[in-house]
């Protein structure tokens, strides 16, 4: 393999007329833009003790009014990237979202796709586009981008979830702005989308006409999920993974263009060692304990903690429990790298 020139052999007035054009030499830096054989990487595996934060983000609440806030959240930054720049991973944003008795998130609309996944609470619930969807404990709420959405809270005690937005690479495609709009009118039927995609198989025979919805199921419930897990669990072997992803149910593809979202199961004592992938990702523990590592880093989880799994990365997951199940859910952004054309996976 041969050096590369630098860009002090080149002579100073060269390099001055160049700077002066807005121009730069490529194969100085040519090995930074193209490594060889994998990614140079900032993103560093990390971890967020649920725990630790949540006196915190309650803090907020008594700090912070909603009116101030608009939305209250403690953003979930990757030491790697720098804690300035809101990112889990390079094209993941994670923040947990507070809401309290009687409040209101108020309505807009923006550019990023996000999405709510439930951690604690009873009462709250996230309008989208008039559809008026109730936030139970694990249940994965979409706001794809565009939509209107509001939260409310009519229960009591503190609301919480987990926030995930395709924000970092919108953002630097300078293409992130919101716009405020006023109160929703919710439909007649709250819900709808789970009265009308009820079961595995099933859709309304309107939905064959091509003018279908783009985003037809908003609100994929955990009891549902949490059941469809056990039952592939029943009928795989031992070693064979029980993982599901959420998807259309109308077109069988990701439920959002640039992230991905799924489920895992891990059998009481199961140990699994997923195939390394180009993919970003995170891990939220949903039910039960355990033990992820990643590049050689291991980390300690329970309920409702989170890992950040950078591309490339070798990772485990042991369920702690030698009884009980564990359960996790899963965001990446292999939804984009395939779009793209260089989505990976090594044995």
């Amino acid at each position: 393999m041969s050096e590369l020139g630098t860009i002090e052999e080149l002579p100073k007035d060269y390099v001055t007329a160049l700077t002066d054009l807005n121009v730069g030499p490529l194969w100085p830096s040519l090995r930074a833009f193209l490594p060889f054989g994998q990614p140079d990487r900032e993103t560093v595996p990390t971890f967020w003790r649920y725990q630790d934060i949540r006196p915190l983000l309650l803090q907020a609440g008594e700090l912070t009014p909603i009116e101030k806030a608009e939305r209250r959240v403690l953003m979930l930054c990757n030491p790697g990237l720098g804690l300035e720049n809101a990112q889990a991973t390079p094209s993941i944003y994670l923040g947990y979202q507070l809401i309290l008795p009687g409040e209101v998130a108020p309505n807009h609309r923006h550019t990023p796709s996000a999405i709510r996944f439930v951690v604690e609470g009873e009462g709250g619930y996230t309008t989208v586009e008039g559809e008026k969807l109730p936030m139970e404990r694990g249940d994965l709420i979409l706001t794809p981008s565009g939509l209107w959405h509001e939260h409310g809270h009519t229960g009591s005690g503190p609301v919480i979830w987990l926030d995930a937005l395709d924000l970092p690479l919108v953002y630097r495609m300078e293409a992130s702005y919101a716009v405020e709009g006023p109160p929703q009118s919710p439909k007649n039927i709250p819900d709808s989308s789970q009265r009308l995609y009820r079961r595995a198989g099933l859709t309304p025979y309107k939905a064959l006409d091509r003018n279908r919805s783009k985003y037809p199921l908003l609100r994929y419930p955990w009891k549902e999920v949490r059941q469809n897990l056990l039952d592939l669990a029943s009928g795989s072997g031992p070693g064979e993974a029980v993982h599901l992803a959420y998807i259309n149910p109308e077109t069988g593809d990701e439920c959002l263009p640039i992230l991905g979202f799924s489920a895992l199961m891990l059998r009481p004592g199961e140990e699994v060692a997923p195939a390394r992938r180009s993919c970003s990702a995170v891990l939220h523990a949903i039910e039960g304990r355990g033990q992820t590592e990643v590049d050689g880093a291991t980390f300690d989880w329970a309920e409702h903690d989170t890992v950040a799994v950078p591309t490339y990365a070798n990772f485990k997951i042991r369920n702690g429990s030698s009884k009980e199940p564990a359960f996790l859910f899963m965001v990446d952004d292999a939804p984009m790298q395939r779009k793209l054309g260089f989505y990976e996976e090594f044995s």
